[in-house]
């Protein structure tokens, strides 16, 4: 039986398959000297290279938007509790 390759490319996407060690994660997510997005320590695809400051201007903004959702359903769910009785509609 032919062994499969447990890392390469599939139509330019990276992949590795391989036994994740602590020393690979740790150094798959603090890159300097590289882009912003790296390969993935374990998996398919691509992951925020730490070392980036642009890539903590992405984390920033996520979290941002994340955090507005919150609060837009929990101020949207108090309206619905306020208003709770029934309306009167008047057609013409």
């Amino acid at each position: 039986m032919v062994d499969k390759p447990q890392q390469g490319e599939i139509l330019g996407i990276p992949y590795n398959f391989e036994r994740p060690s602590i020393g690979r994660m740790l150094s798959s997510y603090w890159q300097p000297g590289k882009g912003m997005l790296v390969k993935k320590p374990f998996g398919i695809g691509y992951t925020l290279n730490l070392a980036n400051w642009r890539s903590w201007i992405a984390l920033v903004v996520v979290g941002g938007l994340l955090w507005q959702e919150q609060k837009s359903r929990s101020d949207a769910e108090e309206a619905d509790e306020d208003e709770g009785g029934p309306v009167e509609v008047i057609v013409d």
